[in-house]
């Protein structure tokens, strides 16, 4: 018998009761695939050793970051949801779990060392950024790459081919943005892509309408 196969339909049974709560909160019915987190993985840094996610959800994506050799204590999780971080933090009891606003991660993270002192090498983002305002986009965008060293990724997930940040947000960050692999096998189907900045400098953003 697969062990693992309980803890997967309690993790969907989790992420599903969230989303009859919350349907236009959720970005999907249910949690995102191995194939996928295995994707969003491969983009990391080479190397990388501190990482903030956003959106850890019922905690596909942290299992496999710590899998992937990121020590609990340098991993910081945002879930906004709060049975969701209940849930984060019964799973993961030696990661740091907050529960709040992508939008408040520099203050989080500086609370937590992971500030612009102790950058970190990625973010990993399971928020479902196609739907928000270009406003929100710019603000979680401008909050993640102050917690990002120089080099730092931000490593984010969307239903569909197409860039779920605006055009205009990534001009007035600077960003690059670059799409990389594809998964039929999530429900839906989900795309990575990777943004990075364009110059090793500070964001100094244009204000966002």
């Amino acid at each position: 018998m697969n062990r693992s196969a309980p803890t997967a339909l309690a993790h969907t049974w989790t992420f599903f009761r969230q989303w009859l709560k919350n349907p236009l909160g959720m970005a999907a019915i249910s949690p995102s695939s191995r194939q996928l987190a295995r994707q969003m993985m491969s983009e990391l840094p080479r190397g990388a050793r501190r990482v903030v996610e956003l959106g850890g959800g019922t905690g596909v994506f942290t299992r496999a970051l710590l899998d992937s050799g990121i020590a609990p204590a340098d991993l910081l999780v945002l879930e906004l949801n709060e049975e969701l971080h209940q849930h984060l933090q019964r799973h993961f009891p030696n990661v740091q779990v907050a529960c709040a606003d992508a939008r408040d991660l520099a203050e989080v993270a500086s609370a937590r060392g992971f500030g612009p002192d102790a950058p970190v090498d990625a973010v990993v983002s399971g928020l479902g950024l196609l739907s928000m305002p270009k406003a929100t986009q710019q603000a979680i965008l401008t909050a993640a790459f102050d917690c990002l060293q120089p080099q730092g990724r931000f490593v984010q997930f969307t239903y569909g081919p197409a860039n779920p940040v605006a055009r205009e947000v990534l001009e007035a960050l600077d960003l690059n943005a670059r799409r990389g692999s594809f998964t039929w096998w999530n429900v839906p189907p989900a795309t990575v892509y990777v943004y990075s900045r364009r110059v090793s400098r500070a964001i100094t953003p244009r204000s966002m309408r």
